[in-house]
């Protein structure tokens, strides 16, 4: 076993709650043993009030740094997180994941170890108490079928060849390296951008779906609005990569077979709240996708991220400026 590959978990944390101190339990039973547990948390408070009252103690394996919201960004931080780990192989997750089983880290590496794919992601289930619409979604976009995604799936699948989620994903880190890691700034999307590059140098994606992770989410309709209007920015903002893909009807046949399934379950009045859910999705993610034609005002209204789109006028403002021109010195006095 002495030369079984290392792996550490990196999980970037805003606001945990209890959950979170089960997700490090769970990981803590691991049938492969996990080298690093390495936590990147945003605001400080917010970590120190959920311990407060519980026993949890930083394991020698684990360690936590504090950064302040301003400073978080889904690539960079991530970045941070992976700088900090020596490990042959990391995984992603996020602080509101949680291992279905203690075999979940073993079935992730599996096709990386065997080398059948470079990169991998874990199936997605629900929770107990997710509505029936929610646990559908996850079914339809998580399924009991595992696949090796590569460049040659693109004309058959489209956008869909670049979905991987670092709700749980494996890497291999010196492929990783190779491709140069996380984007540095966005706003949504980290993974499948890292994915999108990944496929294009001719690597393969792994969807394991005996590595499980219980995962879903309530949204309001303001909430979806919100979380597509980012993911539409994303994919403006990144479209070398999703303008460069051919289209698929994916949302479509989502739409369709829930609409057909809520039918089958004679939940005929869940329908129209679907469709409209569907519609604050749908105009969140073309907002979005044209963000451009926005005001300020909008876009921070819109959004949720607010220090996101502070730090890219921060970043636009600063751009024509040389830290190291010298303000008139010539290069023998800088020296």
């Amino acid at each position: 076993m002495s030369n079984q590959p290392t792996v550490d978990v990196i999980i970037p944390t805003y606001k945990p709650n209890e959950r979170f101190l089960k997700l490090i339990e769970g990981l803590e039973k691991q049938t492969y043993p996990i080298n690093r547990i390495i936590i990147m948390n945003t605001e400080e408070r917010y970590f120190s009030g959920m311990l407060y009252g519980h026993q949890f103690e930083i394991e020698h394996n684990v360690s936590v740094t504090h950064i302040s919201k301003m400073e978080f960004d889904h690539g960079h931080t991530r970045r941070e997180g992976v700088s900090k780990s020596k490990a042959d192989y990391f995984i992603c997750m996020t602080d509101d994941a949680m291992p279905k089983n203690a075999h979940l880290v073993e079935n992730l590496l599996k096709p990386l170890i065997a080398g059948k794919a470079e990169f991998a992601y874990a199936r997605q289930l629900p929770r107990e108490n997710a509505g029936i619409i929610e646990s559908y979604t996850r079914h339809f976009n998580y399924p009991k079928e595992g696949r090796i995604k590569s460049k040659k799936d693109l004309q058959a699948m489209g956008i869909k060849t670049y979905f991987f989620s670092n709700v749980c994903a494996a890497y291999r880190r010196d492929l990783y390296d190779e491709l140069g890691g996380f984007v540095e700034y966005t706003l949504f999307n980290e993974d499948m951008i890292f994915a999108a590059k990944a496929i294009a140098k001719g690597y393969r994606i792994a969807y394991v779906p005996d590595a499980e992770v219980i995962h879903s989410h309530h949204y309001t309709n303001k909430e979806q609005f919100r979380r597509n209007f980012d993911n539409g920015v994303s994919q403006a903002e990144h479209p070398e990569i999703f303008d460069a893909v051919p289209p698929t009807a994916e949302g479509k046949k989502l739409v369709k077979r829930t609409i057909a399934f809520l039918k089958s379950k004679k939940k005929y009045h869940l329908i129209p709240g679907f469709l409209i859910t569907c519609a604050y999705k749908y105009f969140g993610f073309k907002y979005g996708k044209n963000y451009k034609k926005l005001s300020e005002k909008r876009i921070l209204k819109y959004t949720t991220n607010r220090e996101y789109w502070m730090k890219k006028n921060i970043r636009n403002a600063t751009a024509g400026i040389n830290p190291y021109s010298g303000y008139g010195m010539s290069p023998e006095e800088r020296r």
